[in-house]
C-alpha cells in the first residue's frame, strides 16, 4: 500500500464511508467481516473529521468583519434546533 493510499483524500474516504456502509447494510457478509468493514469505517470517519476541522480552520481564518480578518469559529447549521430565541 502506498502513502497516498493509506491516507485517502477526503472524497476517496467518504466514498470508501458509503460502500462499508451498504455492505453492512446489506447484511449478507459474515461477522468477522462486518467487524473489519466497521473499524476501516470508523478509521475513514477519524480521517475525515479531522480533514473537515483543518477546512474550518483555514476559513475562521479568512473571515472578514469591517475590513480586517478576525476569527470566528465555525457554527454548523445542525446546532440550531428551530429554537429561535
Amino acid at each position: 500500500m502506498s502513502n497516498q493510499e493509506a491516507t485517502p483524500s477526503f472524497e476517496q474516504a467518504m466514498d470508501q464511508l458509503e460502500r462499508i456502509v451498504a455492505q453492512l447494510e446489506s447484511g449478507d457478509i459474515p461477522l468477522e467481516q462486518a467487524i473489519e468493514l466497521f473499524q476501516e469505517g470508523m478509521k475513514l470517519s477519524q480521517l475525515c473529521g479531522q480533514k473537515l476541522e483543518q477546512v474550518e480552520r483555514k476559513i475562521e481564518i479568512l473571515l472578514e468583519e469591517e475590513g480586517g480578518l478576525t476569527k470566528k469559529p465555525f457554527q454548523p447549521q445542525e446546532t440550531d434546533k428551530g429554537d429561535n430565541r
